[in-house]
């Protein structure tokens, strides 16, 4: 029978996950029974993703904010600590915050990047950065300087001064907080030379150019929490990097140790169905939302862990190239039995060739990441489980 349908996607439902939950066997339970409910059959390379979120939380990868404070005081002392490019997040960020100001003696020095954090999340918009004629990658303002120019602006979804609510924060645990914007790192030397980077994909280089301009103590959010403080949650890849506010006073870390896993997962299903399906476990997809701007992957890594069949970047080709150039003159069947024998004869020959210009070679596990985090969403659908069938056909199967 001819196929008439390409990729689909499912959102599935499961129980809720508790700590200390076999994870693993909750997951191939409701794929099992999402199958024989929706009658639909279990196939080769069909694909399961997790969300990173009922992994952690299997796992009770939690930590309050005392252990972030006693973390940070090991690492600081009595030092006023630079606290840079943070993003702008109440989920995010404002929890780490907390514990970092709790585990600072004297003063913290927040410099923000503008206009927008790492995300996107903006402070101020690029049209108003030119009528003031201020350029962010030159200029650092005072608090002050900033409130004249810009005013007081509201994050366009939360409707949150971040700038006032992160000030806050850090002034409640008795803190004294200075605000200063720049998106020159070494702009925080000249106030200390002790600095917590928060920055997410860039802060090995941030923590670089610190380093080589005389800064001192010097660490980023994947630096706390890299190991247990007092029987803490903890990932020893990311530390804080990836969290999510928990509770007012605790965040759920990004899982630790997820390849096993995902092969138990892998290997689970193939013992019951006999089939060899794919499984990843995912966090943020890697897109940017078109109104607000925000580039959504605040998670360090798209996928902490995946099967081996995940590695890779897609070997797909341009149909609509091959219908504009290579058959242009054929119609109908003939033109849909032209491509079949094209693909069939040049499937494994096709990277960086023309008819595959425009498939940008993205990571199969980025792509499928994003997917997944689109089908579950931000909000709450109840679908932490993703099962994907017929990503990896073609046009001739």
């Amino acid at each position: 029978m001819e196929r008439v349908v390409g990729t689909v996607v499912r959102g599935l439902r499961c129980p809720i996950i508790n700590e200390g939950d076999n994870i693993e066997e909750v997951v191939v339970d409701s794929v099992l029974k999402a199958a024989e409910v929706e009658g639909f059959a279990i196939n080769d390379r069909d694909i399961v993703t997790i969300t990173e979120s009922i992994v952690a939380r299997a796992q009770g990868n939690y930590a309050t904010v005392d252990h972030i404070a006693k973390d940070v005081q090991s690492k600081f002392g009595d030092s006023t600590i630079g606290v840079i490019f943070p993003i702008l997040s109440r989920n995010r960020f404002a929890v780490n915050l907390q514990g970092i100001a709790k585990g600072t003696a004297k003063k913290i020095v927040l410099m923000l990047s503008y206009p927008s954090d790492e995300v996107g999340n903006h402070l101020v918009d690029l049209d108003t950065l030119d009528e003031k004629g201020v350029n962010p990658w030159t200029d650092v303002l005072t608090e002050k300087e900033f409130r004249n120019l810009f005013g007081y602006n509201k994050h366009t979804f939360t409707g949150v001064d971040y700038i006032d609510y992160y000030k806050s924060i850090v002034e409640e645990n008795g803190v004294e907080c200075e605000v200063i914007f720049s998106n020159n790192a070494k702009t925080i030397l000249e106030y200390t030379k002790d600095v917590l980077t928060c920055d997410i994909h860039s802060r090995e280089r941030t923590k670089r150019i610190l380093k080589a301009n005389g800064g001192e103590k010097i660490y980023s959010l994947d630096d706390i929490l890299a190991e247990s403080v007092d029987g803490s949650g903890y990932n020893e890849a990311y530390g804080l990097l990836g969290s999510n506010k928990a509770k007012e006073d605790s965040v759920k870390l990004f899982p630790r140790n997820c390849q096993p896993v995902v092969d138990a997962i892998q290997a689970s299903l193939k013992e019951k169905t006999g089939k060899t399906v794919e499984v990843m476990v995912y966090g943020d997809g890697a897109f940017k939302d078109p109104v607000g701007k925000i580039w959504e992957l605040a998670d360090p890594v798209v996928s902490p862990a995946y099967t081996a069949g995940l590695d890779g970047t897609p070997n797909e080709i341009k149909l609509k190239y091959l219908a504009d150039n290579n058959f242009a003159d054929l119609r109908g069947e003939e033109l849909k039995k032209a491509i079949n024998e094209f693909i069939e004869n040049k499937e494994d020959d096709l990277v960086g060739s023309m008819e595959s210009q425009g498939t940008t070679p993205r990571k199969l596990t980025d792509l499928i990441g994003s997917l997944s985090d689109l089908t579950s969403g931000s909000g709450d659908k109840g679908t932490p489980i993703v099962f994907i069938q017929g990503y990896f056909d073609n046009y001739t199967k």
